[in-house]
């Protein structure tokens, strides 16, 4: 498994769940939270094969993000990432068996959504990281009226 985590919000950005993964499956990840958020300054790391192959070194430094490894032994390092990865093992892998590989990225998301929306933490006053927002018929957008027309993002106002 391969846990992204954000260090400020604590929120899980993503698992990814495979047999064996590699350099290119943390790129392929990385890359597809990159487009979504952003590239970060700096990503933090154990010293692992596929966060210190040569590929994903110069991937990373052509963006611009900085790498950060934790020392070898020093999970003291990551904290936020070994906090989470405490979590997720007393929470759900300890209480599941696994048949198939899909069946274990189904119920793994299912528990980061969970974690990342509903689950307090204790770290934020007892609130979920990326709480879903709720939509109440009042709350909802009203179509402007005609006095008044809506800005298009590429307008210029005067």
């Amino acid at each position: 498994m391969l846990n992204i985590i954000d260090e400020f919000s604590r929120e899980c950005l993503a698992i990814r769940i495979n047999r064996k993964l590699k350099a290119t499956d943390v790129i392929d990840a990385l890359s597809d939270l990159f487009i979504l958020r952003g590239i970060p300054t700096h990503i933090r790391s154990d010293n692992g094969p596929e966060f210190i192959a040569h590929n994903l070194r110069t991937w990373l430094a052509t963006l611009g993000a900085k790498t950060a490894y934790i020392m070898p032994g020093s999970p003291w390092e990551n904290g936020y990432c070994e906090s989470f990865n405490s979590k997720l093992r007393d929470e759900l892998l300890n209480g599941e068996i696994f048949y198939t590989l899909k069946e274990a990225k189904i119920v793994i998301e299912s528990w980061r959504r969970h974690y990342n929306t509903i689950r307090p933490h204790s770290s934020l006053r007892y609130q979920p990281p990326a709480p879903e927002a709720l939509q109440w018929p009042a709350a909802q957008p009203q179509p402007a009226s005609p006095a008044t027309p809506a800005l298009a993002s590429n307008q210029i106002v005067n």
